[in-house]
């Protein structure tokens, strides 16, 4: 044996064996390589509301093996451009998160939230103002040693337009090799939002500036509720007023992404979901009210209290519907559910079925979230369009816990 590997190290090194050895080595090279490259996963980026700092600070240091990016959504803005800080970096699970994401090598951005349209517009068209306001932006990211800043203008009024544009671009040059986001808004197609198209729209993002100024945007596809009408007329059978219907995602993506490149863009996420009175008429569901945000937890306690079945919509969500303690209509909960009616809607379709016959309106109660199934639809949207990644809006230790076995 030790003869046959004495013959094998000479013959290796013969001019003929070292030739077919450096060409193996030079395909595996070829071949190997792009597998490498090809094969990175996409991002998972997540916000922090203020609101619920310590719940949520903890959901994402337990899931930070998860989480590429982690964004505190905790900076408001003053009339004056000056900045509000809601929290205290220095309270132990802060402290403990950012520790965390350092030695993770997970990327911190807080963002920088503003939604008063004419405040905006007085600041950003003002030179002066701007400037101060870019520099107290820079200035908060440097004192906090972040990787950069995530900006969530919105209700923004349209003549604001060009100077919301100048504002990325100054702050873009003063953040130097730090990072700007810019989180945009869901914006549905125009023939799915009006019956007759305007001649002309005004918007108050350009998406086009935007692309150019912002190292990558997070697309808040959610609160679609009763925006696009071709939706509300192919769903009218049952209550539909969903946070993200799949099908709206992909429009809203697939127009976002004529001016964004696909590894400019996060996918916005929600983790939660809207209860609302629906006001059901004879034939069909007629009105909508909001009541109330909630998150999953609170939602399972309502259909455990209340003895109904969660269901999926046809855009993915989990829904239930019921007639609340305080509503006369309780007594239909003794009628038999209408042959046919999908899992989730037991409750309107009695509402529907008693209007209907006695020419009545009668109150139901329905909720539509996001949770961890519907996750998974967008995630698959991700992969479809070949995103940079996700961005989930929120996490504050309510979000489905299954949620994260996808990432």
């Amino acid at each position: 044996m030790n003869n046959v590997f004495a013959y094998m190290d000479q013959s290796f090194y013969t001019p003929k064996v070292w030739l077919q050895w450096y060409v193996v080595l030079l395909l595996a090279g070829f071949f190997l390589v792009p597998a490498v490259v090809q094969g990175a996963s996409p991002q998972v980026a997540a916000w922090i509301p203020w609101w619920s700092e310590e719940t949520g600070a903890e959901s994402a240091l337990e899931n930070i093996r998860d989480l590429d990016v982690i964004y505190p959504f905790v900076f408001e803005v003053n009339d004056d451009g000056t900045l509000v800080n809601r929290v205290n970096f220095k309270a132990d699970h802060w402290d403990d998160l950012l520790d965390k994401a350092d030695d993770r090598h997970v990327i911190v951005i807080p963002t920088v939230m503003w939604f008063d349209g004419p405040a905006i517009h007085a600041v950003l068209s003002d030179d002066d103002a701007r400037e101060e306001h870019v520099k107290e932006i820079v200035a908060m990211v440097r004192k906090y040693r972040f990787d950069g800043v995530n900006i969530d203008y919105e209700a923004k009024l349209s003549e604001t337009i060009n100077y919301f544009s100048t504002f990325l671009n100054e702050l873009e040059d003063a953040l130097g090799r730090r990072k700007l986001t810019c989180t945009i808004e869901a914006r549905t197609p125009p023939d799915s939002l009006w019956r007759d198209v305007p001649a002309h729209i005004r918007y108050a993002n350009d998406y086009h500036a935007m692309s150019r100024y912002c190292d990558w945007v997070e697309l808040m596809t959610y609160d679609q509720q009763r925006a696009d009408l071709k939706l509300n007329d192919e769903r009218r059978g049952v209550p539909y007023v969903p946070v993200a219907d799949t099908e709206w995602v992909k429009k809203v993506l697939e127009l976002a992404l004529e001016d964004f490149d696909a590894d400019q863009v996060f996918l916005g996420v929600p983790t939660y979901g809207r209860a609302w009175d629906v006001t059901v008429a004879p034939d069909w569901y007629r009105e909508y009210t909001q009541v109330a945000a909630l998150n999953q937890p609170r939602i399972l306690e309502l259909s455990k209290k209340y003895g109904v079945p969660v269901g999926r919509s046809e855009g993915g969500e989990a829904v239930i519907s019921y007639f609340p303690d305080d509503s006369p209509w309780r007594i239909l909960d003794q009628l038999p559910t209408p042959k046919g009616t999908p899992k989730g809607y037991e409750a309107a379709a009695k509402a529907l079925l008693v209007a209907t016959y006695a020419n009545i309106e009668i109150p139901v109660r329905f909720i539509s979230w996001s949770d961890a199934a519907a996750v998974e639809e967008r995630l698959e949207l991700v992969e479809e369009y070949d995103l940079r990644g996700t961005a989930i809006f929120k996490v504050d230790g309510e979000e489905d816990p299954d949620m994260w076995r996808l990432f």
